[in-house]
C-alpha cells in the first residue's frame, strides 16, 4: 500500500487523524491511540488484530507480528501476503474499532465516535 493511499482511506474513518512520526511512518489514530501505520512508503500495513486473528495471520506467509508492537496483538502486513487489498482495509476498519472501544465513554462522546459497536459484529 501507498502513503498516499494508506493516508486517504484511514482519513475516511470517523475521528481519524493522521501524523508522521519514527521513521517518517503514517501513523493513523483514533482519540491519540494508534490503531495501524504503514511503515515505509510504500511497505507493511501494520494494525491490532483480535487475538484469533493474530494467530491466524501470522501463520500466513507475508504476515508477521509487527516489531515492537506484537505483544499488544499488532500484525505486520505487506504487499506479498495472500490477503487482498480490501481485505488489508477490512483489519484497519476492525483495529479502529478495536482501539475506539476501549476509548472511555466520555472521550467516545467527545470524539463523535458513541454510535461504534464495541463489541465485533455476530
Amino acid at each position: 500500500m501507498t502513503r498516499t493511499g494508506f493516508e486517504a482511506f484511514v482519513s475516511r474513518l470517523p475521528a481519524v487523524f493522521v501524523v508522521r512520526q519514527w521513521r517518517d511512518d503514517s501513523v493513523a489514530k483514533v482519540g491519540d491511540k494508534i490503531f495501524a501505520l504503514l511503515d515505509r512508503d510504500p511497505g507493511e500495513v501494520w494494525c491490532k488484530v483480535s487475538d484469533m486473528s493474530f494467530d491466524l495471520l501470522t501463520e500466513l506467509p507475508g504476515i508477521r507480528p509487527a516489531p515492537y508492537f506484537a505483544r499488544a496483538g499488532w500484525v505486520a502486513i505487506s504487499h506479498e501476503s495472500p490477503l487482498a487489498g480490501d481485505e488489508v482495509e477490512a483489519y484497519v476498519v476492525e483495529a479502529h474499532r478495536l482501539i475506539a472501544a476501549k476509548l472511555s465513554k466520555k472521550r467516545r462522546l467527545a470524539l463523535g465516535i458513541d454510535h461504534l459497536p464495541i463489541h465485533a459484529p455476530l
